[in-house]
C-alpha cells in the first residue's frame, strides 16, 4: 500500500491512495459492516438451499423474482414492462435500462446491483452471477 499525506493550501491534511487502494478500503468496509448486520441479526442472509437456487439462477433478477414467489407476469405487471421483455431479461438475452433495474429493486426490496451479474475481473473466483460478500445477504420480499 503506497499511501501519502499532503497538507492542502488551507491546511488540511489530505491522504492519497491509488483508486484500487481506496476500492479495496471501502469494500473492507462494506464487508464489515454486513458482518456486524449479520451477527446482530438485523440483516438476514441465504439459506444454504436459497444459495444453491442463486447459483442455478439464470440470472440473479430471475433468483430474487422467484424467492418473492412473483410469476414473471406479475412483476411485470408491477413495474410496466411486458412478461415477454421480463422473460429475456432474467435470460439474459436483453438488458433493461436503469430506471427499470431501479423499479424492479424497489419491487422486489433488493438493491440494484443485486439484480444484475457482476463482470468477471480476473479476480473473481466465481461466475458472473456468483455472490460476493455483501451480496450473501438479502432483505424479506415486500408483501404482494
Amino acid at each position: 500500500m503506497s499511501i501519502q499525506t499532503i497538507v492542502s493550501p488551507s491546511g488540511d491534511e489530505l491522504v492519497v491512495m491509488s483508486r484500487q487502494e481506496y476500492e479495496d478500503l471501502i469494500d473492507s468496509r462494506n464487508h464489515a459492516a454486513a458482518l456486524r448486520g449479520v451477527a446482530a441479526g438485523s440483516m438476514p442472509t441465504l439459506s444454504d438451499t436459497e444459495m444453491d437456487a442463486f447459483l442455478a439462477a439464470p440470472t440473479p433478477l430471475a433468483f430474487w423474482r422467484r424467492r418473492c414467489s412473483l410469476t414473471q407476469a406479475a412483476l411485470a405487471r408491477s413495474v410496466g414492462i411486458s412478461q415477454a421483455y421480463l422473460a429475456q431479461i432474467e435470460t439474459g438475452r436483453r438488458i433493461g435500462d436503469v430506471g427499470l433495474y431501479a423499479r424492479l429493486a424497489r419491487r422486489l426490496a433488493v438493491r440494484i446491483e443485486d439484480l444484475v451479474a457482476e463482470e468477471l475481473d480476473g479476480n473473481d473466483e466465481a461466475a458472473g452471477g456468483g455472490p460476493s460478500g455483501q451480496d450473501l445477504m438479502s432483505v424479506s420480499c415486500p408483501e404482494r
